[in-house]
C-alpha cells in the first residue's frame, strides 16, 4: 500500500491577517482623506471607525476622527471620544481645550492648555480663549507675538482684538507696519471700520462698510455660494451699516434697515440678536410691551447655574458686550413696565453673569431709585466703587446724579471730588461749586476754585481756561462777600490778560474796600463815543425824566403836541352803514336793549308761581275728604283766575308733597 503523501504544511495565520489588512486599511486611508478634502466629515467619520475596527490603536485614525467630527459640530462625540482614547497615552489636549472652548467652557480650555509647546497653533487658540473671556490686553499681547509667524489672516483677529480692547487708534498703525490695506478682505474691511466707529468718523466708516460689503459678495461668489448664505455671511456688515446710520441721527432709515433684517429671518442668529436690540434701544420707552416681546424671544431662564441665559445658543456667538446691552436693555424696559419683581430677579442673576462689569450694579442702583429708595442706591454704588478703584469713575457719576436728585448736594459733590482727573474741568467745577453752594458749604466751593485755578495755572494746554475760571471764582468771592479775594483776582486777570470785563470788576470790588485803587483803575476805561458834551455834574442835579405813559419818548415839545392835535382833527370822517331798508329820518323807537338776552335774564322777566293750596289735603292720613261748595267755589275762584290769560282748562290737583302731609297729620 503507497504511503499517504505529506500535507503541505499550511501557512501560519498571523502573517497571512496581517499582510491582506494592511492593503484595506490604507484604501481606507486614501478614502478617508478624500472624504476630508471634500468636506464630507460624516462620512470621514464612518470611514475613521472602520479603520478604528481593523486596527483600533491607530493614532492617525484617532485623531482624524476626533478632527471631523468638530468639523462636522459633533463637539461632545468629539470629547466622548477621546475620553475613550485615554488609554493609550496620545496626546489630545488641543483638541480638547478647542472643543471646550467651544461650549464656552473657557476656563476648563485655558487648563488643558497648560504644559503644551507654545506653538503657533496653541498661541493662537490661547489668544482666542482670552478674547472670549475679555481679557483683550492678553490675547493682544500673544497676537502680537503671533505677528513673526506666517498665519495666514492674522492681521484681522489682531484688528479685532485692538477694537474690543479699546485701542482703536492703534489700528492704523499697525497695519501700516503689516503693511496691509484695510480693503484687502472683507473681515479686514469690517473690523477696521468697526475701529473707525470707535473713533467718531462714522460717514468713514459708512464708506468702508460699504467697500466691504461690495468685496464680500464678489469673493463669496467667487466662491460659487448661494445667494441666502452670502446674505448670511455678509448679515454682520449690513447691521453695521444701520448702526452707522443711527449714529447719524439718520433714525428712520436705521429702523427700516433693522426692521428689514428682522424679516428675512437671516440664518446668522448673532445679526439678528443685535439688530432686535438695536432696534428695542432707537425706539427707547415707546411701545415697551413690543420691545420686551421682542428681547423675550432673545433670552430664556437657564437650567444650569445662571438663572438666564440667551437663546439659540447665543451666549457662544455675542460677545460680553453686546450681551450686556440685552441684559441691561431688558432691565429698563422692565422698570418702564413697572415690573419691579421681574427687574428685581434679572438684576440679582446679572453679578454671576458679568463678574467684572460695572453694569450689574448700575442697573441695581436703577431699580432701587425707582423704588424710592435713593439712600440705598448712593450706599451700594459708594461701595462698589471703593471695592474696584479702577472702576469707580462711571460708579461715582452715577452716584452724583442719584444724590443730587434725591436732595442730597453734600453727597453729590463728595462723589465728584472722588474722580481727579475731572476736577479741572469748567462744568466739573461749576457743578461741584453749586452743590456745595446748596450744601452751605461756602469754603468748600472757594477750594474747588482755588484748586481749579491753581491746575490751570501750571497747564501747558492750547485751549486753557485760567481766564473763564478765575472770572467766575472772582465774582462768586464777591457774592459772598469776600471782597478782598475777588479784587485779588480781578487785579491777577486785568495784568494779565487785559480784560475789560475784569476792570469793570475790579473797580466794582475796589470801590468796597480802596477808593483810590478804583479811581485809578476807573481812568483805565475807555471812554464812551458820544459822551464827551454831557455835563456829569449836572446831569446828577436834575430831577431825571419824566414818565409819559401815552407814548415811548420822554420830553416832547409843545408844538409837536398841538400838530399832532391838528392831525386828529383832520380825520375825514366816513359816513355810517346803516342796515338795508332804514331810513335815518325815521327811525322809530329804539330797539330793546335786552332783544338779545334769554327771557329769563331779563330785567321784565317774572317767574311763574304755584299755587300750593289746591294741592292740599286736609283730614287723616288715608281719609276721603268730601268736597264743599265753598272749596269748590274757591279753587275755582284760583284756578280761573291763573288759567284765563292763558284760555286753559283748569287740571285736577297734583298729589302733595311730604312736607304737605306732615303738616296734615298735625
Amino acid at each position: 500500500m503507497a504511503p499517504k503523501p505529506k500535507e503541505k504544511p499550511k501557512p501560519s495565520p498571523a502573517p497571512a491577517s496581517a499582510s491582506q489588512p494592511a492593503i484595506a486599511v490604507e484604501d481606507l486611508f486614501t478614502t478617508l482623506n478624500r472624504h476630508i478634502q471634500r468636506s464630507e466629515y460624516e462620512q470621514a467619520v464612518k470611514v475613521a471607525d472602520q479603520v478604528l475596527s481593523i486596527s483600533p490603536n491607530d493614532e492617525d485614525a484617532i485623531r482624524c476622527k476626533i478632527v471631523a467630527l468638530i468639523k462636522a459640530d459633533s463637539i461632545d462625540e468629539a470629547l466622548s471620544t477621546m475620553e475613550s482614547s485615554r488609554r493609550l497615552q496620545i496626546d489630545l489636549s488641543f483638541f480638547k481645550a478647542y472643543c471646550l472652548y467651544r461650549q464656552n467652557k473657557l476656563n476648563e480650555a485655558l487648563d488643558s492648555l497648560k504644559g503644551q509647546e507654545g506653538n503657533s497653533a496653541t498661541m493662537l487658540l490661547q489668544s482666542q480663549i482670552l478674547f472670549r473671556m475679555g481679557k483683550m490686553d492678553s490675547s493682544l499681547d500673544i497676537y502680537q507675538k503671533l505677528q513673526k509667524s506666517k498665519i495666514e489672516s492674522l492681521e484681522i483677529n489682531l484688528v479685532a482684538g485692538l477694537v474690543s480692547a479699546g485701542r482703536a487708534s492703534e489700528v492704523q498703525g499697525v497695519m501700516d507696519a503689516l503693511r496691509v490695506k484695510a480693503t484687502s478682505s472683507f473681515e479686514l474691511a469690517y473690523n477696521t471700520a468697526c475701529s473707525l466707529i470707535e473713533k467718531n468718523k462714522y460717514s468713514d466708516a459708512e464708506q468702508l462698510l460699504l467697500s466691504a460689503r461690495r468685496i464680500g459678495q464678489e469673493t463669496l461668489m467667487d466662491e460659487n455660494l448661494a445667494d441666502d448664505d452670502i446674505e448670511t455671511e455678509l448679515a454682520p456688515i449690513t447691521v453695521q451699516l444701520a448702526h452707522v446710520q443711527q449714529l447719524l441721527g439718520h433714525t428712520q432709515e436705521a429702523i427700516e434697515a433693522y426692521t428689514d433684517i428682522i424679516k428675512r429671518n437671516l440664518a446668522d442668529e448673532s445679526s439678528l440678536a443685535v439688530a432686535t436690540n438695536n432696534i428695542v434701544s432707537l425706539k427707547g420707552p415707546k411701545d415697551v410691551s413690543d420691545s420686551l416681546r421682542k428681547l423675550d424671544r432673545l433670552i430664556e431662564k437657564g437650567s444650569g447655574p445662571l438663572s438666564f441665559q440667551l437663546a439659540r445658543g447665543l451666549d457662544l456667538k455675542l460677545s460680553s458686550k453686546q450681551r450686556e446691552a440685552i441684559y441691561g436693555n431688558r432691565v429698563l424696559l422692565l422698570l418702564h413696565s413697572n415690573k419691579m419683581d421681574q427687574a428685581r430677579e434679572l438684576v440679582a442673576a446679572l453679578p454671576d453673569m458679568f463678574p467684572h462689569s460695572v453694569m450689574p450694579v448700575l442697573l441695581q442702583a436703577a431699580v432701587l431709585v425707582r423704588e424710592n429708595k435713593a439712600g440705598r442706591a448712593e450706599e451700594i454704588l459708594g461701595q462698589f466703587s471703593e471695592k474696584f478703584p479702577d472702576k469707580s469713575r462711571i460708579v461715582l457719576l452715577a452716584r452724583a446724579q442719584v444724590a443730587a436728585s434725591a436732595g442730597h448736594p453734600q453727597v453729590s459733590a463728595e462723589s465728584l471730588a472722588k474722580i481727579p482727573d475731572i476736577q479741572h474741568l469748567p462744568a466739573s467745577v461749576a457743578t461741584l461749586v453749586s452743590l456745595k453752594e446748596r450744601a452751605g458749604d461756602i469754603d468748600g466751593a472757594v477750594s474747588a476754585f482755588d484748586s481749579a485755578i491753581k491746575w490751570w495755572s501750571n497747564a501747558m494746554a492750547e485751549d486753557n481756561k485760567l481766564n473763564l475760571i478765575m472770572q467766575e471764582a472772582a465774582s462768586f468771592k464777591l457774592k459772598h462777600g469776600r471782597k478782598e479775594e475777588a479784587a485779588q483776582l480781578y487785579e491777577e486777570l486785568v495784568k494779565s490778560h487785559r480784560s475789560t470785563e475784569a476792570l469793570v470788576g475790579l473797580i466794582k470790588t475796589a470801590a468796597y474796600t480802596d477808593i483810590d485803587k478804583a479811581e485809578a483803575y476807573e481812568k483805565q476805561l475807555k471812554p464812551l463815543p458820544g459822551l464827551k458834551s454831557i455835563d456829569v455834574d449836572g446831569l446828577e442835579k436834575t430831577s431825571g425824566a419824566k414818565h409819559v405813559e401815552s407814548g415811548t419818548h420822554v420830553g416832547i415839545t409843545e408844538p409837536f403836541e398841538a400838530k399832532s392835535k391838528d392831525k386828529a382833527k383832520k380825520k375825514r370822517k366816513r359816513k355810517p352803514r346803516y342796515p338795508k331798508g332804514f331810513d335815518p329820518a325815521n327811525p322809530g323807537p329804539p330797539p330793546d336793549p335786552e332783544r338779545w338776552l334769554p327771557k329769563r335774564e331779563r330785567s321784565s322777566y317774572r317767574p311763574k308761581r304755584k299755587d300750593k293750596r289746591a294741592a292740599q289735603v286736609r283730614g287723616s292720613q288715608g281719609a276721603v275728604v268730601k268736597d264743599t261748595p265753598n272749596a269748590n267755589a274757591k279753587s275755582n275762584q284760583v284756578t280761573n283766575a291763573k288759567a284765563a290769560p292763558q284760555n286753559a282748562v283748569a287740571e285736577p290737583s297734583k298729589p302733595s308733597s311730604k312736607s304737605s302731609r306732615k303738616k296734615s297729620r298735625n
